[in-house]
């Protein structure tokens, strides 16, 4: 792994003291919970592999905790994207320090396509996401991911632990659904560190998990994004219906993919539902 190793690092001001100077306490309504403790945020920089070489996209960087990490961590260049001006006021400071290796920008991440930015690939995404928009960001980026193959090299991101323990879970739990097959279909996923709510400032009430996601290389024949939301959409949307309800519109197509009518969705492999998709592609039941 390269590091950036520079004394000169240890002359930026604790956190706390920006935090201070900025008026930035933590606000329920960005879904802020700061992390400050740089064995942490070093360890979250360190999960996202070797960044040398990489644009590193962070969504919601607070202070700066985890961008300080990022580029200790030897980041090319890294683009934050934050909502809060208090917080872009506060990073000013990092912004003259990184020399030209950091951008802060001011905006909605959920409105913004991160690819739009111009950084030059190898690109990773790496945050400790707003627990309000994390779900519809990772579906985001995912879209890109299938629509522009090798956009990303890779993601690392916190969720709440319930949100990455569904995101990595299997058929035949309540945790299965739309959104670990939408994941698991494009990528291999799995749960690196977990956080309790003590690692934060303030802490939540929740405890947290970071995820690391690799994407995948699908083979040609794969199905668009949209066939597989919509497909998956109508299986759990009516979980506890059989598929022969849920699914009534795909029927003509459970043969050839190997679904029993009889089944529900929280039982059907991964590749059944791709199967599924692909068969009826965006016109189910057409």
């Amino acid at each position: 792994m390269s590091t950036v190793s520079d004394p000169d690092w240890d002359d930026l001001p604790p956190l706390r003291d920006v935090i201070a100077a900025h008026d930035l306490r933590a606000d329920k309504k960005f879904g802020q919970n700061f992390l400050l403790d740089r064995n942490v945020t070093d360890k979250i920089a360190r999960c996202a592999g070797d960044l040398a070489g990489h644009s590193v996209f962070e969504i919601g960087p607070g202070p700066g905790g985890l961008t300080r990490s990022l580029l200790r961590e030897g980041a090319s260049h890294v683009s934050a994207i934050e909502f809060d001006p208090r917080a872009v006021a506060a990073l000013q400071g990092l912004v003259d320090f990184a020399a030209g290796r950091l951008t802060v920008i001011e905006g909605d991440a959920l409105a913004l396509d991160l690819l739009s930015l111009g950084q030059p690939a190898p690109r990773r995404i790496v945050a400790n996401l707003p627990y309000n928009i994390a779900t519809p960001l990772l579906v985001g980026w995912l879209r890109q991911i299938r629509t522009q193959p090798g956009c990303y090299a890779g993601m690392t991101l916190m969720f709440q632990k319930e949100v990455a323990e569904r995101i990595v879970a299997k058929p035949g739990g309540k945790a299965y659904g739309r959104l670990a097959v939408l994941v698991q279909w494009l990528c291999a996923a799995e749960i690196v560190y977990p956080l309790p709510p003590q690692a934060f400032t303030p802490p939540p009430k929740v405890s947290s998990a970071v995820v690391r996601f690799v994407p995948k290389v699908l083979p040609a024949d794969a199905p668009a994004f949209e066939a597989v939301e919509q497909v998956t959409a109508a299986a759990f949307g009516q979980r506890r219906k059989m598929l022969r309800s849920s699914l009534k519109a795909y029927a003509p197509y459970f043969e050839a993919c190997g679904l029993d009518p009889e089944q529900r969705a929280e039982t059907v492999a991964l590749d059944s539902f791709i199967a599924l998709a692909r068969a009826a592609g965006c016109s189910p039941g057409g």
